[in-house]
């Protein structure tokens, strides 16, 4: 029952207390925890390929399938600078491989190995042999490929990360080609080709083996046009190359 104020006051006087049920409380704002966010994916790096793992895939590439890679490389930092890659020219099923070292600021421009003034120079070494870059039959016709496929900056020397990042394509166009014979030429092709850091005055002059197939070490045409007295050594490595060539026909 309800009490008037007089009422509740005359029972306070005796004693007597009444229950008042309790005034309603604001309801306490709901606490609304934020989601604990999902750990984020660990990103594992993916280290980059090797040169041996490179060099397995490239050993089973054909010749559109090699060009490709040679262009979409971009192994080494030498890809920054480049305006085109440097392939190689010549018949793919030469008698004659002629290996250089790395392209220069002509071959860069022309996406071809040995022009300019070393290029001429060549020509005229491989014609005085009877042999051409131009288009001729397989024994006549040379193929020339460089170790290095792309121009190191201001001609520099090749470094030995960029060697071996090449390396596949150079050893998968030998495989393809089959040559009878090699004509090394300069420094890096040399030790490219036989794995050795001797001066090239002590390896030319006989005939060595990649892979079962015979070598002759020389000079490179541009190191020949600042030294014109050993012009006649190359010639000489030259004659050695035909006589090898020769004797090995002769016994097959």
């Amino acid at each position: 029952m309800g009490w008037t104020e007089r009422q509740q006051a005359m029972l306070a006087e005796i004693g007597i207390r009444l229950w008042q049920a309790p005034e309603p409380q604001p309801a306490s704002p709901a606490v609304v925890e934020a989601p604990v966010p999902a750990p984020a994916p660990q990103v594992v790096a993916t280290p980059p390929p090797t040169a041996r793992d490179r060099a397995v895939h490239v050993e089973s590439m054909d010749w559109p399938a090699l060009r490709e890679a040679v262009v979409a490389c971009r192994a080494c930092k030498l890809c920054e600078g480049r305006r085109q890659t440097v392939f190689g020219v010549g018949n793919t099923s030469a008698h004659w491989m002629i290996v250089g070292e790395a392209p220069g600021e002509q071959e860069d421009r022309q996406g071809e190995p040995f022009v300019g003034k070393s290029g001429q120079l060549l020509d005229n070494m491989l014609r005085a042999i009877g042999l051409t870059r131009a288009e001729a039959d397989a024994a006549q016709q040379v193929y020339i490929a460089n170790t290095l496929k792309c121009r190191p900056p201001g001609n520099r020397n090749p470094e030995p990360e960029e060697l071996a990042q090449c390396e596949p394509f150079l050893i998968r166009q030998i495989e393809l080609i089959r040559p009878r014979i090699i004509l090394a030429m300069g420094r890096f092709a040399v030790q490219s080709l036989l794995r050795s850091h001797e001066p090239i005055g002590r390896l030319r002059s006989r005939v060595h083996r990649y892979h079962g197939v015979p070598l002759i070490v020389t000079y490179h045409p541009a190191y020949l046009l600042r030294n014109l007295e050993d012009k006649a050594k190359a010639w000489d490595d030259l004659c050695l190359a035909l006589q090898t060539l020769r004797s090995a026909s002769a016994a097959s």
